[in-house]
Order: C-alpha cells, then structure tokens, then sequence
C-alpha cells in the first residue's frame, strides 16, 4: 500500500511536469471556408493577414493567396474585421508592457523557490504531530507545487519586453512612433532619415531616376515584426531569388532596409547603386537602405540595436550589446546571445542578414510579409546611365526636394513638391533651364504620432461607430465631446476630416455614400485625446 502511495506521488509529479511543459494557449486555426461572391466558388484557407483591401489566404499547403476584400460574403467581411482587431487602437492605447526577467534571474528565482521549498519541508517534517505518510510525501509535492508555478509562467519570464524594444527606437523620437499588440510590434514613420542627406554619391551606374518622398508607413501600414520570434528549421537565404521585393528589416529611425542586392539581382552596394549612407530611392520613389544603418551609432547607444529584422530579431553593430567585440557568426550573419539571437552589421557582405534566422513568410513574389507597403506618385522611371547625383536638398517649404546631379558635363536637377490634397509637381532643369514640367496626382501625406504628447482615450470612455446594414450613413456614439473625426482608408492615408463644433450632442453623423465599400479606419480627437476605430463600410 505504501509503495502504491509514492507511486501516485511521483506520477503525479511527471504529469504536472508534463501539463507545464506545453503552451496553454494554441495558435492553430482550423481552416476556414471562404465564400467567393465573384465566381461564386468556395476557397479553403486561414486568413493570414488584410492589407490595402487585399485580403491573403494561407491555404493547407502554406501557399499564399491575394483576394479583394469586395469579392467576399458579409459574413466573411465581419470575419476579417474581427481577426484585424489588433489594430483598433493604433497608437498602443492601453498596451500593458510585458514584465521581463532576464535568463539569469529566472534561474536565480528557481533557485529562491526550491531554497524555501526544501526549508519548509524540512520544518514540517520535523513536526512529531504530523501524520507519517504525509510529511514523507509533503517534500515531493511541494516541489512539484514549484515546478509548476515556474513552468506556468515561464511565458511571462522569458516574453520579450516590448518597453525595451521600443527604447531603442527612441533617440529617433518623433521621427517615429512605435506601439504593440500581444503578437506584433509596429512602427510608425514616413521612411526618411533626419540624421544624414540622402541620393548623394550615388554613382554613374546606379542612378534610375528615383526620388525620395515621404511615405505613409503609420496605422494599418505600420511596419510589423513579431514580438516572439521564432527560429526557423531551416532558415531562408536572403540572396538574388528570395525577398528581392519588399524589405527584410526595419531601422530604428524608421527607414526600411531591404535585400543586399536589388530586384535584378546586383549587389547594391558593390555595383555603385547606393549613397554615402548605403540607401537610395525604389521605384515607388520610397528611400530604404540595403546595407546596415551601422552610421545610426551617432546617435545611438552600442548596446542598442540600430534595426530588427521582419522576423523579430535585432541587429547590432561590432560589439555586443555588453560592449564586448563581436564574437564569431554562423551563416546567418548572426549568433545566439546568452538565451536570445541577434544579427550583426558589418562593411562586408552580405552586410547584415544572410538567411532569416527566424520563421517568416513568403508571398508568391517572394516578398516577405506581412510588412508595409510604399505607394508610388508616377510611373517608374528608366536608368540614367552616366548620372552622378552630388546632393538632395530639402526646400524652405517642408513639401520637397532638389535632387542635383552631373549629366554629360552639365548640372542638372529635378525640383518636386507636394501640396496638401496629394498633387506631386516635378519639375525638371538642364544647367538651371526649365526643361519640362508633370503633376501627378497621389496620396495625401500623413503625419507620425508624437509619442511624447499624444494622449489616449481610456477605455472606460467608451466610443461607439455603427453603419447600417445597407447605408452608408455612419454614427458615431461617444461618452465624450467629439473635436474632430477623420476617416482614412486601412492603410493610413486620409480621407476626409470633418471639424465638429463645440456643443455637438455626443451622437455624430456623417455620409459616407460617395466612398466606396470596404475597410476603413476612423480618427476621432476629443479633449481627452485620441482614438482609432475601425468599421466596415457596407
């Protein structure tokens, strides 16, 4: 019988042991079927992800698929809206950091706890009073009492801290602004450095005609990697096939770094393509980087990254964020870092990632998403083969640049602007002559959140948006006097604004009927700060 007694005890531990060392909580989505209203067909998948009104599927074969938001059923729609909830409030209302303990103290509190573990075993099994069997047994069970404790929180002890991720991010404040949900971290800007001239030195070879303008990276278009990140079995290479669209990281002054070589396969920086700081503009006219922002350390801290990869893991410069000098790097272009991973930037290639350490996701095009998206004014534009660009001047108006270039012994230039409702004037110049002259018409430049004075409605202010189901007639219900509303498509670029005077009652309406259906986002400013919403325009 006592055998029988230490046998359950003990096979009571291991199953305690067991339950703690799997995840509570599952990502796993059964997949879903999807109603197609054009083709009326039906499509297996789980949603992955909504963006600019596209809406990607990830079927059972891990292929992604695109699909206009419009071309599925109502009930699909309130689905997607459901599953894009994290970014109700877009500039982090209400976002708890994640409290975080080093490797070192977690081990230092398992060792607390089986310290007074064994004393208050110890204690009560000198107890004469206390049953024999029990105060035999009571050793093991407390034991197995802390085991699970720790296990059942070691999520908590080892998550990320997203306050210190966004510290690093903060020497760049208001550049950018950055907040989380419990899956991503996000951030906010419009893509171009306040800390160094762009497009200059920019060689014969690699000019092709781009310029830099402002974008839109804030809100639904914010640049997202996991909080979580998750190494990969095998790691994707970052080289002439994979993830030549699109970036691969964010730098901590909120200007993307893409792929080392270009879309045609090119080491962007051997062949010339880039400017004294190892950027230049793509084809959308969006300024990125290609090679590590290393020159951030200017302005930064060397225990600091100075960018994280889309798959959530930073990168340092030559040292280590201890200070030591940069130890050995495995084909990654990185190394585990007491319990964590980090990428390093170097002044040789591949620069700063050579495969993608963390699990990441590939669209068709090999485009890793998700992640922002930039949105070009014109047409792209052919090489200018023999061009050296020497500077890119910001004019006295904040809405422009003089990009200066050497052209066949001649100076050359091209002055563009942008008004307020999304006009892009370029005008170009032979030897200061006005060659010729194009207005584009394209999106409405934003701004970026100021973190340090942007206040945010509480939670218990409760602001309400409702649509019918057939009109297009929007309410919205607020505890709070209403400032100003401003409506914006899902990827942050405004709409219309509507000032709302003082005295309106607490309920607003506002016609909606020329905008088509879709997704959008609502801006609402009372006194007591901000907010945003999202509602689905029928």
């Amino acid at each position: 019988m006592k055998n029988k007694f230490y046998l359950l005890i003990i096979s009571f531990v291991i199953t305690l042991s067991i339950a703690a060392a799997h995840d509570i909580y599952s990502d796993h989505v059964a997949l879903r079927k999807w109603h197609i209203v054009c083709g009326n067909k039906e499509i297996t998948g789980n949603f992955f992800m909504m963006k600019e009104n596209q809406v990607l599927i990830q079927g059972e074969d891990h292929s992604i698929q695109s699909y206009p938001l419009n071309s599925f059923s109502a009930e699909d729609i309130t689905y997607i809206q459901h599953r894009q909830d994290h970014i109700e409030e877009l500039n982090h209302a209400g976002s708890s950091p994640v409290v975080v303990l080093h490797t070192q103290w977690n081990n230092l509190l398992l060792v607390v706890f089986l310290c007074i573990v064994f004393f208050i075993s110890g204690w009560l099994a000198s107890k004469k009073s206390l049953n024999v069997r029990f105060r035999t047994a009571l050793p093991v069970l407390l034991i197995a009492i802390c085991f699970l404790f720790f296990n059942l929180t070691r999520k908590l002890f080892f998550s990320p801290d997203p306050t210190g991720i966004a510290a690093a991010f903060e020497p760049f404040i208001p550049e950018v602004h950055t907040f989380w949900d419990s899956t991503y971290f996000w951030v906010e800007s419009k893509g171009i450095p306040t800390t160094h001239p762009m497009m200059a030195g920019i060689s014969s070879t690699g000019w092709q005609r781009q310029v830099p303008i402002p974008q839109c990276y804030t809100g639904a278009n914010a640049w997202p990697f996991p909080l979580n990140p998750v190494k990969a079995a095998n790691p994707i290479p970052v080289d002439s096939v994979h993830f030549t669209r699109g970036a691969i990281a964010i730098a901590v002054n909120g200007v993307p770094i893409f792929n080392q070589h270009t879309n045609t396969g090119a080491d962007a920086f051997a062949s010339g393509q880039l400017d004294q700081y190892g950027g230049h503009s793509g084809r959308a006219d969006d300024y990125h980087y290609h090679i590590a922002p290393l020159h951030l350390y200017a302005y930064t801290k060397t225990s600091l990254p100075v960018a994280y990869g889309l798959d959530g893991y930073p990168v340092f410069g030559s040292a280590e964020p201890d200070g030591t000098p940069m130890k050995a790097l495995d084909a990654n272009h990185g190394h585990t870092y007491g319990a964590s991973y980090h990428y390093h930037g170097t002044t040789a290639y591949p620069y700063m990632i050579g495969k993608m350490a963390g699990q990441v996701t590939e669209d068709n095009t090999h485009q890793l998403v998700p992640q922002a998206a930039a949105h070009p004014v014109r047409v792209g534009q052919n090489p200018l083969r023999g061009a050296l660009i020497t500077a890119c001047k910001p004019n006295g108006n904040g809405n422009g640049y003089t990009l200066i270039y050497n052209y066949q012994n001649k100076t050359d230039s091209v002055a563009y602007s942008w008004d307020a409702k999304g006009n892009y004037t370029f005008k170009y110049y032979t030897e200061g002559r006005l060659d010729s002259m194009e207005t584009n018409r394209g999106f409405v430049q934003c701004n970026v959140p100021v973190t340090t004075s942007t206040k945010s409605i509480s939670k218990d202010q409760s602001v309400s948006i409702y649509a019918g189901p057939s009109s297009k007639m929007l309410t919205v219900v607020s505890s709070i006097d209403i400032l100003r509303i401003t409506i914006m498509d899902i990827s942050g670029i405004e709409i219309k604004t509507q000032i709302v005077n003082v005295g309106t009652p607490l309920r607003y309406s506002m016609d909606l009927g020329a905008l088509p259906s879709g997704i959008y986002l609502m801006n609402i400013q009372t006194d007591a700060g901000a907010i945003t919403r999202k509602f689905v325009l029928p």
